[in-house]
């Protein structure tokens, strides 16, 4: 047995319902791999051969339109299961992954994926539910993109981001490291560069959030409630 991988499996939330003998098992067969900044994890069109887990790091889901624009499809933190679309009948990918920070990713054969989603049922539960969760997601995307101003859809972005990798600071403050540049959150929140920089600036403006110019990838939001 691999102590070093099995290690890191025992961590992974998702696969705290896996008996040690399946966690034994799985350590010999998965792969764990360390990505640089904007390294692809896997591109379109690749083949489907493993389901990934993140286990440190940020990761975006992104697709590249006919007109040749980019649809990020969905900001991944640590403990992410992606790449599941194993149980369709397309053998290709229609997405893209790539690493936003230095990330460590664990790679799941597709084959070692389904045995334990066909066999271990507390297991297969985790995995819908990850499934439904991601659904609606995009549910709400859409909603947003319908009945949302460009601001409300921003600020939106940066409460999301900072429940999922927000720090908290003092009493009232939280930090956000987003990684992100003003055209990515563009891309996730169906704006434009322009707005989000505008956006962005009106808030630190009022003393809402704070960033530096300089590390415009860090947000300091100073009053959470005030981006309701």
């Amino acid at each position: 047995m691999n102590t070093t991988k099995f290690l890191a499996l025992n961590d992974i939330p998702l696969l705290s319902v896996l008996t040690n003998s399946e966690v034994q098992k799985l350590a010999n067969e998965v792969i764990i791999k360390n990505y640089k900044k904007d390294e692809l994890v896997y591109h379109d069109k690749a083949m489907i051969n493993y389901v990934y887990i993140l286990d440190k790091g940020t990761v975006k889901l992104a697709q590249s339109t006919s007109d040749d624009k980019i649809m990020i499809k969905d900001i991944l933190y640590s403990s992410a299961l992606f790449g599941e679309n194993i149980f369709v009948q397309k053998k290709l990918r229609t997405e893209y992954a790539q690493a936003m920070e230095n990330s460590t990713i664990i790679a799941i054969p597709a084959k070692a994926f389904q045995v334990l989603f066909s066999t271990n049922h507390d297991f297969a539960l985790q995995v819908t539910q990850v499934i439904i969760e991601r659904l609606k997601n995009i549910e709400t995307r859409i909603h947003n993109f319908v009945f949302l101003k460009a601001k409300s859809r921003i600020a939106e972005f940066i409460k999301k981001t900072a429940s999922l990798k927000g720090i908290k600071i003092g009493i009232d403050e939280v930090l956000v490291n987003h990684g992100m540049s003003h055209k990515d959150i563009s891309y996730v929140t169906d704006t434009s560069r322009q707005t989000v920089a505008r956006v962005l600036g009106d808030l630190k403006r009022a003393n809402i959030i704070h960033f530096s110019d300089r590390k415009p990838g860090k947000i300091l939001i100073r009053d959470m409630m005030a981006l309701n």
